[in-house]
């Protein structure tokens, strides 16, 4: 099997203020990044006290690095008077320079495919972010799901406000309804989250976060955003596979807490948000500039992103300084006025790859979620998310072997687990506090259905109906 190397963006920088010197880097870890080229207790009526948001800085976690050593590096200065010309206006960060990997359409215990495997995880651990070619297919699906996205924002405000449900997160989120760590996000979003009928047992029964995805009546979004989502979600599986043969893991021991197998339900918790950042000037219709979305990290396993030509989403890298555990203490709003920002710069045909935060917390931080914002540029700019996903029934353990390290915290021997279930709820309370999901689910008290056994064990039904009549 032919192995080669391709690397795109721009030359690793630091963005400055004019007439400031800068530092370049040329990293010798770029040969590191091969790719086959070849054709992913008790009932509570009302949730815990969530978060002290700027608590996450001082976490207590394993003393196990989160990033290796860095690679030898050759360094001169240059100067530097601008910013990339894709940065969003106002920003300082440096540029990222990633390698694009070619993710086989099957993976096989090949040495190739096991290069592949770890230099995927090298990758993750030292920019905490990786760079996908996107399939022939996978091009066709994103050009359309575009095009359905710049059709669906483009419609007036009260159809797009039409489009909520009181069930699930799914559906149209306004621009200024996300909130991160108290501060009101400009994007504007629509979430297709698991969809549910009426009629599903789950959905009768109140669990939370189980209804129908409120789709815009004709215009064909369903079926253009389904496929695209449906494509991505064989790509999550077989990174997914690529990261456990990283790891050196066994075959399933991270897919087992998704499900995907058929054997334990229907599958992860996979879902995907449609994104537009209105331009900088004009955030909510208003002359007003603002930010397209806070500083966090995302809830899952990993988050496969598509971006158009506007650049605005920013990074940063795995540090053994910088500590968060965003399922203990809210990672929102995380060093968000801090250096060390990375700008990630559109490149076309590719998908973009960050993990969350249940893949740190299975690999006890070997890896970590990748801290991410986006700012507003100077026109508007489009995108879509696809997160691949635990079992929202799944109460997940920390993962031994491989090359995960051995937890010897006693605290951490404790660890009951994560229910993921339980934090993916806490996360969408939390960043929309006025929707009207949050404040039915609260008020009919079905928070406390999270600790029932059918909603914390992979693939069981509901055995009660009881809240069938409030919903």
């Amino acid at each position: 099997m032919k192995i080669s190397v391709r690397t795109t963006g721009l030359p690793l920088c630091r963005a400055a203020l004019p007439g400031r010197a800068v530092r370049t880097m040329a990293t010798a870890a770029v040969a590191a990044a091969t790719h086959v080229s070849s054709g992913s207790s008790s009932p509570m009526s009302m949730p815990p006290r969530l978060f002290n948001v700027r608590a996450a800085q001082n976490a207590r976690l394993p003393v196990q690095p989160a990033s290796p050593p860095r690679q030898p590096t050759t360094t001169t200065i240059t100067p530097q008077s601008q910013t990339h010309p894709l940065m969003p206006p106002g920003y300082i960060a440096t540029t990222a320079t990633l390698p694009t990997f070619t993710i086989p359409s099957v993976i096989l215990p090949t040495p190739s495919h096991h290069l592949l495997a770890k230099s995927i995880i090298s990758a993750f651990r030292r920019d905490g972010i990786i760079q996908i070619a996107q399939s022939p297919l996978q091009q066709r699906l994103c050009k359309e799901a575009m095009a359905a996205s710049k059709k669906f924002f483009a419609l007036p405000p009260e159809k797009k406000a039409a489009c909520v449900d009181e069930r699930s997160y799914g559906g149209y989120i306004a621009s200024g309804e996300e909130v991160t760590d108290g501060i009101a996000d400009y994007s504007e979003i629509f979430t297709i989250t698991r969809d549910f009928a009426k009629t599903d047992s789950r959905v009768k029964a109140g669990w939370p976060c189980h209804g129908p995805v409120p789709w815009p009546e004709n215009g064909g979004m369903r079926e253009t955003m389904m496929r695209y989502k449906t494509e991505l979600g064989e790509e999550g599986k077989r990174l997914v596979r690529l990261v456990e043969m990283g790891l050196g893991l066994e075959e399933g021991e991270l897919g087992r807490w998704i499900g995907d197998d058929g054997k334990q339900g229907e599958g992860g918790w996979h879902h995907a948000r449609v994104l537009r950042f209105p331009p900088r000037n004009k955030t909510n219709g208003k002359g007003k500039e603002g930010r397209g979305i806070g500083s966090h990290t995302d809830y899952g396993l990993l988050v496969i992103s598509a971006q158009d030509e506007v650049g605005g989403l920013f990074i940063r890298r795995p540090s053994r300084e910088e500590r968060f555990a965003n399922w203990e203490e809210s990672a929102a709003g995380l060093r968000e006025e801090e250096e060390g920002w990375v700008f990630v710069p559109p490149v076309g045909g590719t998908h973009t790859v960050i993990l969350g935060d249940m893949m740190q917390y299975l690999t006890r931080n070997y890896l970590t979620a990748t801290p991410h914002k986006v700012g507003l540029n100077t026109r508007e700019r489009f995108a879509f998310a696809y997160f691949h996903e635990p079992s929202f029934q799944a109460v997940l353990k920390p993962l031994n072997g491989g090359v995960i390290p051995t937890d010897l915290d006693d605290s951490r021997k404790k660890d009951k687990g994560v229910h993921y279930g339980t934090h993916f709820t806490n996360m969408f309370i939390r960043n929309y506090p006025e929707r009207i999901t949050t404040k039915r689910l609260l008020a009919e008290g079905r928070y406390g259905l999270l600790e029932r056994p059918e909603l914390r064990t992979i693939g069981a039904v509901p055995t009660t109906t009881t809240v069938e009549k409030s919903v």
